[in-house]
């Protein structure tokens, strides 16, 4: 029997104290999954509902997949739920610096991918793609998270997610077209805005 066996059927028999062993063992996985997904100050309250969340639930796990697996499946669905809780809130692109809106003006108007590897500031990069993320839905961010940034398989993200790959496909295919239709209409608005 492994820990992790061992540990449930001790839970589950009325020592609870034994959950204590597989926080402690599964803390840095649930960690490293909820910091991608959620803003950093929130990541301590999210991984600790996905151990009450586990907690709660740990009677329906049946071993059939590594429990490491089954926790991980609850940390992504977790995350899902707090941003479906946590409806993104609209920010202007007026809130990007100077220096930020540039590197999308220039990202947007860059004709070649080596270009655009050249010109791009790494930290801009990321800020404005945090921005782009938080006007996707909670499924568009989540599964572009997964499948773009994390470079999941869509088989692996359905079995996260609970989704159909067919789903997973289209979903993915749907938030990429949101985000450059975001990109798209700021890179317009700039243009608008830019003096003659």
């Amino acid at each position: 029997m492994s820990d992790d066996a061992e540990s449930i059927d001790r839970v589950l028999r009325g020592d609870i104290d034994q959950f204590a062993d597989l926080i402690v063992r599964h803390r840095d996985h649930v960690l490293k999954i909820v910091q991608g997904h959620v803003p950093a100050d929130h990541v301590a309250e999210v991984a600790h509902d996905v151990f009450v969340r586990g907690y709660r639930s740990l009677a329906g796990y049946r071993g059939e997949v590594p429990f490491e697996h089954w926790l991980s499946r609850l940390a992504v669905r977790t995350c899902y739920d707090y941003w479906r809780t946590n409806q993104r809130a609209d920010v202007p692109v007026s809130a990007l610096t100077e220096d930020q809106a540039g590197w999308l003006d220039r990202a947007l108007a860059s004709e070649s991918d080596e270009q655009f590897r050249e010109q791009r500031d790494r930290q801009d990069a990321l800020e404005v793609l945090a921005w782009a993320l938080a006007q996707l839905s909670p499924e568009q961010r989540l599964v572009l998270t997964l499948v773009s940034l994390e470079g999941r398989s869509v088989r692996e993200v359905a079995d996260l997610l609970g989704w159909t790959v067919v789903n997973v496909k289209v979903r993915c295919h749907r938030a990429r077209q949101a985000l450059l239709a975001l990109f798209f209409q700021e890179w317009k608005r700039h243009e608008h805005e830019r003096p003659s």
